[in-house]
């Protein structure tokens, strides 16, 4: 039967002078029912999650039904999937379910973007809540708040050792790059040039790519960017120079040479303070900070991209753990954030309408994301006796041992010191003379034997980690290198 509408003009419901007034959004949202139904779902997403208790084979007669999604991926794709992974839609921690009924641990998490793990209650009960909301998409014109939830959390913490005041939401690291190039050539109208590091990664745009130093990602592209790429700090090469000063002094001499040779020219330089993409090269606090002195001097913006480093260091921004804040001008944060942001300074504020754009992510990011950097602040994670020390420790240890019971599967490298290397959740290790085609072969054989990896560097490739250490616990380590044994001996052979 159909419904009588209200009279056009029909007069409010008038409010109580002691009562605050309510939208209904506000309502919809406190409602106890929903609230109870929320946890209901939760509840049994926890149940079906704990039946997860380890690695496990495909479940017989599953195998023709993935061979047929698989197919169906590869013909949207274009070509087939680098690994055959197709979720069922379940996990628990660092275990995920493959639609074909195997388990993997999984110790790459979507190259960083699950760090909490698979299935989590918490963030779950976030993302349903997010399924209120009166739209999927946020942006510019018109947003709810989350948006500018996640930032002011974000900003919370960057401020505590920065001088970063302000956020902006992007859709993607790349386009949060984008972003922070753009505020930086405004700041330093007229200059187009873009001081950065060897083997650096940026993103996928036409620009980032430019940027990024891998030609193989940029085949057949125009160079839109003018780059000039400085050497990242190198423990073996400062050793064979005669120490850190000297390869410190050379790095300052050749910033100083590209800087004279284009005067007023460089509107940035962008600073890895851990490679990703590159190798998980650990940078050092004496070497950036020279640098950084040079930028300073000669008015070039210092721009820190943290994409990939955010939340898995021993501190939350890897700034604070090179104590290297009070230089940051911009800076992007991405992956585990679900949502990405460029946060910049009161002085790099830039003018009205050079960020924009029609989404700038979903509410359901976005609150995730928020949770996200809650839980990491609130957690004992950071500092030298947290959780990610330990677990970074124990990574060494499994590494050190699978080193002494198999010494013939990690010749040495002279171009890398440590075969286990890395920085708190950003691990790596260099078996078969880190030759990439032996690298990649070892990663399909352990994702066959139940742990997903992947690779990074240029030469030497490495096999790399980045686990949901906040959803693991110790003692899952051991497990987790009894399945990457059996995959590197089955590339061995």
């Amino acid at each position: 039967m159909p419904t009588t509408p209200p009279a056009p003009h029909a007069a409010a419901t008038p409010v109580s002078p002691s009562i605050t007034p309510q939208t209904v959004g506000a309502g919809l949202h406190a409602s106890t029912g929903i609230a109870a139904a929320i946890d209901g779902i939760v509840r049994e997403i926890a149940a079906h999650s704990a039946r997860l208790t380890g690695e496990r084979p495909p479940l017989p007669g599953l195998k023709e039904s993935y061979e047929a999604l698989m197919a169906r991926a590869a013909a949207v794709r274009g070509r087939p999937l680098l690994y055959p992974f197709l979720g069922s839609g379940v996990g628990r921690g660092p275990l995920v379910e493959l639609a074909d009924g195997s388990v993997k641990w999984d110790m790459v998490c979507g190259i960083g973007v699950h760090f909490f793990g698979h299935s989590d209650p918490d963030l779950c009960g976030a993302a349903l809540k997010a399924g209120l909301d009166d739209t999927v998409k946020h942006g510019n014109l018109v947003s709810n708040f989350e948006a500018y939830e996640l930032g002011e959390v974000l900003l919370t913490h960057a401020k505590k050792q920065s001088r970063l005041k302000h956020a902006y939401a992007a859709t993607s690291g790349a386009m949060a790059n984008e972003n922070a190039l753009k505020v930086c050539m405004q700041k330093h109208s007229p200059a187009q040039r873009v001081l950065a590091f060897r083997d650096c990664f940026m993103g996928r745009s036409l620009t980032m790519l430019a940027v990024g130093d891998s030609h193989a990602g940029r085949e057949g592209l125009p160079i839109s960017t003018h780059v000039d790429y400085m050497p990242f700090w190198d423990a073996q090469a400062a050793s064979a120079m005669g120490g850190k000063a000297k390869f410190i002094d050379a790095a300052v001499a050749k910033l100083t040479e590209y800087t004279d040779r284009y005067p007023n020219q460089h509107a940035c330089f962008i600073f890895e303070l851990v490679q990703g993409e590159g190798g998980f090269n650990v940078g050092d606090r004496d070497f950036f900070k020279a640098l950084m002195d040079v930028c300073r001097a000669k008015r070039v913006a210092i721009w820190d991209d943290e994409i990939q480093t955010f939340g898995r260091l021993p501190r939350m921004f890897a700034y604070e753990h090179f104590d290297l804040g009070e230089y940051v001008d911009v800076f992007c944060v991405g992956k585990m954030t679900q949502a990405c942001m460029t946060l910049f300074t009161e002085e790099y504020n830039p003018k009205a309408g050079l960020l924009s754009g029609t989404f700038t992510g979903e509410g359901c990011s976005f609150r995730v994301g928020r949770r996200i950097v809650e839980r990491l602040a609130a957690g004992e994670y950071y500092g030298e006796n947290g959780s990610f020390n330990r677990h970074h420790a124990l990574f060494r240890e499994q590494v050190a041992g699978l080193m002494a019971r198999h010494p013939a599967w990690f010749p040495a490298v002279p171009a890398v010191g440590d075969l286990a290397g890395g920085l708190g959740g950003m691990m790596r290790f260099t078996p078969f003379g880190g030759e990439k085609s032996k690298i990649m072969a070892a990663c399909k054989a352990c994702f066959e034997e139940g742990v997903i990896l992947f690779y990074c560097g240029h030469g030497p490739h490495h096999m790399r980690l980045l686990p949901p250490l906040p959803a693991m616990t110790e003692d899952q380590w051991p497990r987790v290198f009894a399945c990457i044994e059996r995959g590197l001996s089955k590339a061995a052979a």
